[in-house]
């Protein structure tokens, strides 16, 4: 199997909150435990005696009595990057032991690294790319990964590396094999921008990092070749996209993001097609860059979005 790479470069990176260059003393606390008094008083008064200042703070609980808590807090602290190895010791100690508590520091100011895969659609891929040399999506993109060669030309003016793996029914488990030796170690998160092949439950427990994967909101109603031109024969009166995590179970994994477009009788089914790649594009962008800002918390299978 051959694999092949275009030449890459490095463009310049912003980080941002809520449209606001971070500074590197800028971070993100996201904690899950088992809802009970204390929680929000016990984290607001740690990050205070560490000389932080709270920026922002929020908060849900699945259940008021016997639910799970989750909570986003974003803060200002001097020195951070120094800081951060100790703040995690000592939070591990001093308030996720007794609550029992997972949690995750972040600095806001160093971007997630993002692989994409893709196949032969382009509108994703070049949307999320677009974004991110806009500053929209703070993110660093290491490489883009398709099974085809076709959209090299278009990936090169972004800068991107672009690595082809042909996969075919009989090198499945080689390309497998080869994008997971790409991928292991080297991103952060991988978005599945219209990416045709199956992920194998082997593949997820091995890569290392969380997938968001985007797809028309016609399943299951409308599956297999030809969803829009099957929609056009129904009569379909609203058309839609789904941002969701991968898991072993297909399209049932947690849904991030949703959205729809109405239609009628006068679309063609080449409208239905355009239509849907815009609500495509903004729904992916839109979860990619909650899950870029720790916004998204997983419960079992859904989520919660701050």
């Amino acid at each position: 199997m051959t694999t092949t790479a275009a030449s890459s470069l490095t463009l310049p990176r912003s980080a941002s909150v809520h449209g606001v260059h971070a500074t590197t003393d800028h971070g993100r606390l996201v904690v899950r435990c088992p809802d009970q008094p204390g929680i929000v008083s016990a984290v607001s008064t740690f990050l205070t005696s560490a000389g932080a200042n709270i920026v922002t703070l929020a908060q849900h609980t699945t259940d008021e009595e016997v639910g799970t808590f989750f909570q986003r807090t974003e803060f200002h602290l001097p020195g951070l990057p120094a800081a951060l190895e100790e703040l995690e010791r000592s939070f591990a100690t001093e308030v996720a032991g007794p609550f029992g508590m997972q949690f995750q520091f972040n600095e806001a100011a160093r971007p997630k690294r993002v692989a994409i895969l893709v196949s032969k659609t382009d509108h994703c891929v070049l949307d999320l790319l677009w974004r991110n040399r806009r500053g929209e999506l703070d993110m660093q993109v290491p490489m883009v990964l398709s099974n085809h060669a076709d959209l090299a030309d278009q990936i090169r003016p972004f800068g991107v590396p672009f690595f082809h793996v042909p996969a075919t029914r009989d090198n499945r488990a080689e390309a497998e094999e080869r994008i997971l030796e790409l991928l292991c170690g080297n991103v952060d998160l991988v978005v599945l921008a219209r990416y045709m092949q199956i992920i194998t439950p082997e593949f997820l427990d091995r890569v290392g990092a969380p997938l968001i994967n985007i797809h028309h909101s016609f399943l299951p109603a409308f599956i297999g070749a030809g969803p829009y031109q099957k929609a056009k024969d129904r009569g379909v009166k609203l058309i839609g996209a789904t941002a969701h995590y991968v898991t072993a179970d297909l399209d049932e994994g947690p849904i991030i993001e949703q959205d729809v477009v109405r239609v009628d009788h006068r679309h063609t089914t080449g409208d239905l097609v355009r239509l849907g790649a815009d609500v495509e594009r903004a729904v992916l962008s839109r979860a990619v860059g909650w899950h870029l800002q720790d916004r998204v918390g997983r419960h079992g299978n859904t989520t919660i979005i701050f």
